[in-house]
């Protein structure tokens, strides 16, 4: 099954790697000279509650996150693609993973604490220590000597369930901490289970957050072997349809069908479509290591972008403010009129609206700041 990372390393992969890490270092120089200041001048990673970017993030594999409800088999989906278990595995029709788990390529078999994980030089999860204690106790690492996990790293979410009791004891802002991860995800797989097609709130919060990242998402109709030809043309049908109107995207997203497990098929009516499909996907997760200098620039030019809006915009208050008499009452005027703020930026400077910042929640962190 994942005979696409089972081959060893040819020449033109060496060079791949090579041309990969050329682009990276010459990221990281444009990140530290020209950037970082400007971030740390106007206080990026407070409004944006995105850390300053380090080195090993630039260098870090591709990333692929699995996200979905409960037993729709996320966990029978990476076993799949690894063709065997995976130190911390827990598969069941109850929710059964219910912390983060990073897979990761290494010489022994073994779990990694989320602590030891968050202070690691060499791997790119740092920045998940501003999630707290709570957090860290329900993140871990699973590292095992695999030939998928030397080109990618994959990072299991905990199944998503309904109602307001679970997203309370969490301990943890869930969709923060999926939000984090998808900033760095270079692939993200929404899996469904074709006899469970409802979108839960916690879902809908989940897939709010990935909003920018569309060009990233991908969605798997798993379990598709349970149901016949017919019904599956309803079940997908339906799927999209739910999909349309959760996410604001004027693409349809792509949907792969089929039944990822190492079981037999239950139903024989559509094997030739699940072969194909799942043929697409492992091109899919095949070229990712040949595409993650692209997607390393194309998320130092998003980011680059929305630092160019924040100073604009905090230039701009500035500038608004009196001397000396009467700034507190001015700067609530000011957080008051912000869509007219926006409005004046966006135009002077001629900005995209994509590059500004939420307008709910930046007005927030402004209350609580002084300019």
């Amino acid at each position: 099954m994942s005979n696409w990372a089972a081959s060893p390393r040819s020449g033109s992969a060496d060079e791949v790697i090579n041309k990969t890490n050329k682009v990276s270092a010459q990221l990281k120089a444009i990140y530290k000279d020209n950037i970082l200041p400007a971030e740390k001048r106007y206080r990026y990673d407070y409004f944006y509650e995105s850390p300053f970017l380090t080195d090993v993030e630039f260098d870090a594999k591709p990333q692929v996150m699995l996200v979905g409800q409960y037993s729709v088999g996320k966990t029978s989906f990476i076993r799949y693609m690894l063709g065997r278990d995976f130190p911390g595995a827990r598969i069941g029709p109850e929710p059964t993973t219910d912390r983060f788990t990073c897979l990761i390529n290494g010489p022994e078999e073994r779990t990694i604490p989320g602590n030891a994980l968050s202070v690691h030089p060499d791997l790119p999860f740092r920045g998940l220590e501003r999630f707290g204690v709570s957090f860290l106790s329900r993140f871990e690492g699973s590292q095992l000597p695999s030939s998928v996990l030397r080109s990618i790293t994959l990072v299991d979410t905990p199944g998503i369930l309904s109602g307001e009791k679970q997203r309370v004891n969490r301990g943890y802002d869930f969709t923060k901490v999926v939000s984090w991860f998808a900033d760095r995800a270079d692939l993200i797989l929404l899996l469904f289970d074709a006899h469970k097609l409802d979108i839960s709130d916690e879902l809908k919060a989940t897939i709010d957050v990935l909003k920018g990242h569309e060009d990233k998402v991908r969605c798997i109709l798993n379990k598709a072997d349970q149901i016949n030809r017919q019904q599956l043309m309803r079940v997908y049908g339906s799927l999209l349809w739910s999909l349309g109107k959760t996410i604001n995207s004027p693409e349809v997203l792509r949907v792969y069908v089929g039944s990822f497990w190492h079981e037999p098929l239950q139903n024989l009516d559509n094997a030739e479509l699940f072969e194909s499909e799942e043929s697409d996907l492992m091109r899919d997760l095949a070229i990712l290591p040949r595409q993650s200098a692209v997607r390393k620039i194309n998320e130092l030019v998003k980011r680059i972008r929305k630092v160019k809006a924040l100073a604009y915009i905090i230039g701009h208050l500035k500038s608004q403010m009196p001397a000396v008499m009467g700034k507190d009452k001015k700067q609530q005027k000011l957080i008051s009129d912000m869509p007219n703020v926006f409005r004046q930026i966006m135009k002077k400077h001629n900005l995209a609206p994509g590059d500004f910042p939420d307008i709910n929640k930046f007005s927030e962190k402004l209350k609580d700041t002084k300019f």
